[in-house]
């Protein structure tokens, strides 16, 4: 059995950008190695919920045994050449250690659709080569966002656990307090060749529905980055996000009357300093969604056509002392306009007439490389969600656990 650094099967396993010379298991036959790698990984999550909501203060406390913000993970990964073309296809699937196997193929407990444990995230092939760079086809995670989650130090671990229940098969990480979910996304999409350090990507994207609108132009995302040389080795990147929506469906009220265009740019960096690792990120949306879920599109728009306005920032600092890692990172986004009510106000959480919703947490991190194959893993994470006029929640959570990766 051949492995790969943990770094890179977590890279191929959560952006799939680039084929990597090792893999866990590998085969070769006719032109053609298939990779096969994964992940699996395990917490013991315990979390303290205090709300205040008109002046009535509430405690809930649950625990659980869950996934992490990663969900298992297996990829199967086929490469080969011809014509002078680098070929390769990408499938993955990510289950969860608490899908309930008790129910598959039965009806949920509404009557609804039955539980499905497979989460087809990767499905898409590319073809290039080193001078024109590659183009891509299928399913795989968005450029826009993506960078600073395959940087968030909780990618191994859990973070926070906002709008998760306990327990559960992925948390949201830092997501929706620092950055958006980039997410995974049908698309044709473009990469050129790194030159001198600098790359750029571009592609159309699987238009967002929202509340019924449909979108007849595609979305389009594009990114940037620049790998920073010497001795002070690190990186910069920026990113772009658009998409018009159509109002196509009569009787919807967040149509607002017609469409319109949604927007986001984002700009981070990270430098190494000897054993220590920096990063400083930024990003600006309007009508993209409710970034304190971290959910692209979802509350793009209120009833009254005002966008959502949305604006956040993450920084994280992390120091290695022999196998061990030890990181610091904290994170903000805040959303203004009136889709921020219609989303919330009827949830019955919070319950209240506000426009406008911020989120902060921070997260206190340990790593420990047990062997190459298994990181143990314990963090403490501390959320704080407040609205302009409505009341506040505060999360405390606590979780050990371990990520191994094949």
């Amino acid at each position: 059995m051949k492995t790969a650094p943990i770094k890179s099967i977590l890279a191929l396993a959560v952006a799939a950008a680039a084929a990597f010379p090792a893999q866990a298991v590998s085969f070769e036959q006719n032109g053609v190695t298939l990779d096969i790698n994964g992940t699996v990984n395990g917490f013991y999550v315990n979390r303290e919920s205090k709300t205040t909501e008109d002046g009535v203060r509430s405690t809930n406390k649950t625990s659980g045994i869950s996934n992490g913000l990663l969900p298992g993970w297996i990829n199967f990964v086929a490469t080969g050449k011809a014509s002078g073309y680098d070929v390769k296809a990408h499938v993955s699937f990510a289950p969860g250690i608490n899908d309930s196997s008790n129910i598959v193929g039965l009806p949920d407990e509404q009557g609804g659709y039955p539980y499905s444990q497979i989460d087809t995230r990767n499905n898409y092939f590319s073809f290039g080569t080193p001078t024109m760079g590659t183009f891509k086809i299928g399913r795989d995670i968005g450029m826009f966002g993506q960078n600073v989650i395959l940087s968030d130090m909780t990618l191994l671990g859990v973070g926070g656990t906002s709008y998760a229940a306990v327990p559960f098969n992925t948390t949201f990480g830092m997501i929706g307090h620092g950055y958006m979910y980039t997410g995974f996304q049908a698309q044709i999409s473009y990469l050129s060749p790194k030159v001198s350090g600098f790359q750029a990507g571009a592609g159309l994207f699987q238009p967002k529905n929202y509340s019924g609108n449909g979108a007849k132009s595609p979305g389009l995302q594009a990114m940037a980055t620049y790998d920073i040389p010497g001795s002070l080795p690190g990186q910069l990147w920026t990113g772009m996000i658009q998409q018009k929506t159509d109002c196509q469906s009569k009787g919807v009220p967040a149509c607002g009357g017609d469409g319109y265009t949604a927007n986001g740019f984002e700009l981070g960096g990270k430098v190494k300093v000897s054993d220590f690792e920096f990063l400083a990120y930024a990003f600006n949306g309007k009508g993209l969604g409710l970034s304190t879920v971290g959910a692209q599109f979802l509350g793009g728009r209120g009833d009254d056509g005002q966008k959502t306005k949305s604006n956040g920032y993450f920084l994280q600092a992390t120091y290695k002392l022999g196998d061990t890692k030890f990181g610091v990172n904290y994170g903000q986004n805040k959303d203004e306009g009136s889709a921020v009510n219609a989303l919330y106000a009827d949830t019955g959480a919070l319950a209240g007439t506000y426009s406008e919703r911020k989120n902060q947490s921070y997260t206190l991190g340990v790593y420990h490389s047990l062997n190459k194959f298994v990181t143990l893993v314990g963090e403490f994470n501390n959320e704080k969600i407040t609205t302009n006029n409505a009341g506040n929640t505060k999360n405390n959570t606590i979780s050990l656990g371990g990520i191994l990766f094949f």
